[in-house]
């Protein structure tokens, strides 16, 4: 039992590459989506980065629904934070603590599946799971308790529905496309859909 256990939560060294790279690409689109939240908060104001933030859950996403391991979801959010750091993302070192908020978020759902469910229903979850985390977060850094309560809830509304929908919902669709062209064979993607609860 022990060692069937062991089987299922070690990750082998093909799912550590693809965790790693994948999560390397994808601190550099985090980098990227920075300029686009620049350009909608000119447009629209302050609420514009709970509008774009669920793709910064992206990744996490992502990588957890192709891997299928413990701890997936939160590497690749520290790897990706690691990326832009190095790549000189300006919030500097700031960043590692919203990597952990965010990556512990998207982490919850499948841990308390016991990393064995992977349907619609917790993936999504994941999604709106980190954008409960960060919101918290930035509750707190950014000292969101002075903001009129309407305004609060307006936030706190379309950040869970952006991590649902950018954070969850749009990686698993492309996880699925990229898995149809076999890149992602042998991976627990691409395991027996009853396995991970897909039914």
């Amino acid at each position: 039992m022990s060692t069937q256990a062991h089987i299922h939560t070690a990750w082998t060294t093909r799912e550590t590459v693809i965790t790693a790279v994948s999560a390397v690409v994808f601190g550099m689109i985090y980098l990227a989506w920075v300029q686009v939240w620049l350009l909608a908060q000119g447009l629209i104001g302050p609420i514009a980065m709970d509008i774009v933030f669920g793709l910064w859950f992206a990744g996490s996403t992502f990588n957890a629904y192709v891997v299928r391991k413990p701890g997936v979801a939160l590497a690749t959010a520290m790897i990706a934070v690691i990326t832009q750091l190095l790549a000189g993302n300006p919030a500097g070192l700031i960043l590692l603590v919203t990597g952990l908020v965010q990556g512990f978020g998207s982490e919850l759902p499948f841990a308390f599946t016991g990393w064995r469910r992977y349907s619609w229903p917790v993936v999504l979850a994941s999604g709106a799971a980190a954008a409960v985390m960060s919101f918290g977060y930035n509750w707190i850094r950014f000292d969101y308790g002075n903001l009129e309560p309407s305004l609060l809830l307006a936030m706190f509304a379309i950040r869970v529905t952006s991590g649902v929908v950018l954070g969850a919902l749009v990686p698993r669709v492309f996880a699925n496309l990229v898995r149809s062209t076999g890149v992602f064979a042998g991976l627990g993607i691409d395991a027996p859909l009853a396995a991970h609860g897909q039914r």
